[in-house]
């Protein structure tokens, strides 16, 4: 399948009942802001850029939302079990972004868009949903260029930045995408 537009990775999304199941469980909880991200988006992209037929196992399943009124780590677990009894299959990962701008020292967010536009890589900056007449809702702040491209790049605050520039370099050492999807790639900004 040729994938060039939003409108693309919607329908795309749409049809992978495996996907929209975890977008359907992951609504019933009615989080403010939230959004589905990174990897459960961008891998079924390069899954489907690369023709695999299987799709690439994911670590975990991002889910995302934005309340600056309770930003415990425990609130994030009481989601996060609340999911796996929906769905015990799925490693359910739930994060307040209205607190994760701590983890690299950045202002703090105004919003979970706001917080997806400052993950690392522009490859993981990339959310869904469903909206109130369930249908996909999608959101790139970098745009998608980059991740139908499959060049991976970090976001502008990561390339301008010595230490967050780090935090990407180190991250793409670990993620070693490359060797689960060869055509991708990696655009290094080491100084």
């Amino acid at each position: 399948m040729v994938i060039q537009t939003k409108e693309d990775i919607v329908v795309l999304i749409n049809e992978d009942k495996w996907m929209m199941d975890i977008l359907k469980v992951a609504q019933q909880l009615d989080l403010p802001d939230w959004w589905i991200c990174a990897g459960f988006v961008r891998s079924k992209i390069w899954d489907t850029l690369h023709g695999y037929k299987e799709r690439t196992p994911l670590a975990d399943i991002d889910v995302i939302y934005f309340n600056p009124d309770n930003i415990e780590e425990s609130e994030e677990k009481k989601w996060e079990n609340q999911l796996q009894s929906l769905m015990a299959n799925i490693p359910w990962s739930v994060k307040n972004q209205a607190r994760m701008h701590k983890i690299n020292n950045l202002p703090r967010y105004i919003s979970s868009v706001d917080g997806i536009a400052n993950f690392p890589e522009t490859v993981t900056a990339i959310g869904v949903k469903l909206d109130e007449q369930n249908e996909i809702a999608l959101v790139a702040p970098h745009g998608l260029t980059d991740l139908l491209q499959m060049t991976v790049n970090p976001v502008p605050r990561f390339a301008t930045n010595k230490e967050l520039l780090a935090v990407y370099e180190q991250r793409i050492q670990k993620k070693n995408w490359q060797s689960i999807w060869p055509n991708i790639r990696i655009v290094s900004h080491k100084k």
